[in-house]
């Protein structure tokens, strides 16, 4: 198999665009080239580039930290660099941060869901540049879903936060390097930005077809399984369910300890949802929601990625775990990703609706034709930034 070229490989060989310019570097465990070599390392080896500074997105530049934890600024010690944190005191570089830069480098794996924090590290080092005269350097890589189909809803800006800062569909099917070209345009910033594209990746790649290693971007992102649920798995967060952090099966295992798994593994079987199953099973987090109590619930299997639809899914599997105990079900409560006032599942969501009809019994299946005219709607608008 024909394994596809990043955008790092390509920096590496070429330099272009960084040459002889002060690198700062935005990166975590899966900046690294296909043999595994982190990319701090093979910069600092390299005569034509500086490499200055090391930033970390949320999770920590090693992505030990779990969900929701600050990270202090530090020092790497194997570079001896210093690394600034981007999910602690500030999540936009600051002038200090790049007083001794020349262009801030993105190299950080996606997981091609709407609420997964990083792109907007991205966009906000984007607008760091602007203000700043710095460059921008977008290293692509892989959606690892695949950049062919988009599903669920689009982000109304009124519930815009930290799990989602532009209004892009629940899967939005880009790459980084695609989505900065859409950021840079529809929020009219003026800055030097320039993609390195990979060569070799085609829209119908999933990650396997990639030739690529998986890394863990994030503690509780452990497969490329979980990348597929995530569009809909993390919903979940919006609840008081666990969503399986505490598990070795996080976003795929959904559970609470006054679900009946049987229950409500048949209320979505009946739902005939394409290209997924459901197995009432029971589970005990180790560590946050129900940490050490048995949780019944369900693991999510999907056995066909080309139809399966996570984000109607999950607000099904909501949707009939509240209507199976509603006085035990609740919605999380803020602060949740630096927002204090609205409902975590309205910011997941990208809007109130879709909780208000949970909340009034209307099945999700109801909003499902308005869902699918959004990402229709979505793909059209992406178009202009594909670049595969």
């Amino acid at each position: 198999m024909k394994r596809v070229r990043t955008g790092l490989e390509r920096l590496l060989e070429h330099h272009l665009p960084a040459k002889d310019l002060r690198l700062g570097l935005i990166a975590n465990p899966t900046t690294v080239t296909p043999d595994l070599e982190h990319a701090a390392l093979a910069l600092k080896r390299e005569k034509q580039v500086k490499l200055v500074a090391l930033f970390g997105p949320e999770h920590g530049i090693w992505a030990d930290a779990q969900d929701l934890i600050e990270v202090d600024d530090s020092r790497d010690p194997k570079t001896g660099l210093p690394v600034y944190s981007l999910y602690g005191k500030t999540r936009v570089p600051t002038a200090a941060m790049l007083e001794k830069v020349d262009a801030l480098v993105f190299d950080v794996q996606d997981v091609g869901s709407r609420y997964y924090t990083f792109v907007y590290t991205m966009l906000h080092a984007m607008e760091a540049c602007a203000a700043h005269g710095k460059r921008l350097i977008v290293l692509d890589r892989p959606n690892p879903l695949g950049g062919a189909d988009v599903h669920g809803n689009e982000l109304d800006p009124d519930f815009s936060s930290f799990v989602g800062l532009h209004p892009l569909a629940a899967r939005h099917g880009m790459t980084v390097g695609e989505l900065a070209l859409m950021f840079r345009a529809e929020r009219a910033l003026h800055a030097d930005l320039a993609v390195v594209e990979m060569r070799g990746w085609k829209r119908g790649m999933h990650w396997e077809d990639t030739g690529l290693p998986w890394v863990l971007p994030s503690p509780n992102m452990p497969t490329v399984d979980t990348a597929f649920v995530y569009p809909g798995g993390c919903l979940i967060e919006g609840t008081n369910l666990s969503e399986g952090r505490g598990t070795t099966r996080p976003f795929e295992l959904v559970g609470a300890p006054w679900l009946d798994p049987w229950k409500l593994a048949n209320d979505l079987e009946r739902e005939k949802l394409p290209g997924v199953a459901f197995r009432p099973t029971y589970f005990t987090p180790t560590f946050h929601k129900h940490a050490e109590k048995a949780c019944g619930g369900v693991q999510v299997h999907v056995t066909d990625r080309g139809r399966f639809d996570a984000f109607l899914c999950y607000l099904l599997l909501i949707h009939h775990a509240r209507r199976q105990d509603p006085r035990r079900f609740a919605w999380r409560q803020p602060p949740y990703e630096y927002e204090y006032v609205k409902l975590p599942i309205d910011i997941l969501c990208g809007t109130d609706q879709v909780r208000k009809a949970i909340e009034k019994g209307v099945s999700p299946k109801r909003l499902a034709r308005g869902f699918a005219a959004q990402a229709k709607a979505f793909a059209r608008r992406r178009k202009k930034y594909l670049l595969y």
